[in-house]
């Protein structure tokens, strides 16, 4: 239960800290300091995140990251599907708190849509923007595959490049899409954003939900044949040598040594 409980909170705060820079700064084509703050604000909400609740969940925090993990048998399908719960209800719960500081404290919401994901910058079209997400979540979800690898032992600074690469995947998506590449994060503003009376962005949510999980799909056979080719090539070098260290082989291969002379022994008895 606790670590459903650290991807709601990881999510809140991603989606609250995320969603509610874009609304503050705005993130108009005009505006490209906007850009950058948005695209920081979420790339650092994962990196907080990561070294605060990755101990305890890993820090997935978005439904797209744990079908990934599903699908190369890291992550119970049991726990996935809490995961996916916790994501999502804790997306909601982060767009609604801040939702209700711009309303108590009357803030001008400058995306017009609690920070919603839209297909406004590709001129509404939905095939475009699904191209866009399922691009930028492949790249993202490569990276976390190749930097949590327990293979490549990277370290304990994933949190750091996972966090840099969502801003970077940002800085391209933001003027296109708002980029989501998080069903989770695209959901809970959606939602908002409808009970509010504002039902575009809940109408092009679906693009939001289904291009990350592609894109998912895509990165996790892509990374895992490739990894799996690393594999095979240190295979074939195992079998060589027979799993024997050169020295090790030398001397199970060395001759047996040569017979202790017998007529020696009996002269030094005389």
């Amino acid at each position: 239960m606790r670590k459903y409980l650290a991807e709601f909170i990881g999510t809140l705060v991603l989606t609250g800290i995320g969603c509610g820079t874009a609304m503050l700064v705005g993130c108009n084509s005009d505006n490209g300091g906007g850009y950058i703050l948005t695209a920081l604000a979420f790339g650092l909400s994962i990196v907080a995140m990561a070294y605060c609740v990755g101990n305890i969940s890993g820090c997935h925090i978005n439904p797209a990251v744990s079908l990934a993990f599903l699908m190369r048998g890291e992550l119970k399908l049991v726990d996935f599907c809490g995961y996916v719960v916790s994501q999502c209800l804790g997306a909601f719960a982060g767009s609604g708190l801040v939702y209700s500081i711009f309303t108590l404290g009357d803030v001008t919401d400058r995306t017009g849509g609690c920070g919603s994901n839209g297909l406004a910058g590709v001129n509404g079209s939905a095939a475009a923007g699904f191209i866009v997400e399922c691009l930028l979540t492949f790249i993202f979800i490569m990276t976390i595959l190749g930097v949590t690898s327990k293979k490549a032992r990277h370290g304990s600074f994933g949190g750091l490049v996972i966090g840099l690469s969502l801003t970077f995947v940002h800085i391209f998506g933001i003027g296109l899409t708002g980029t989501s590449v998080n069903p989770a994060r695209s959901l809970g503003p959606a939602i908002v954003a409808a009970l509010e009376g504002k039902s575009g962005p809940i109408g092009d949510v679906w693009v939001f939900l289904v291009a990350p999980l592609v894109g998912a799909v895509l990165a996790a056979l892509v990374y895992t044949a490739l990894e799996g080719g690393q594999d095979d090539s240190d295979g074939d070098a195992a079998v060589v040598t027979d799993g024997v260290t050169p020295a090790v082989a030398e001397k199970k291969t060395s001759p047996n040594p040569p017979k202790t002379n017998n007529r020696n022994r009996r002269k030094k008895r005389r």
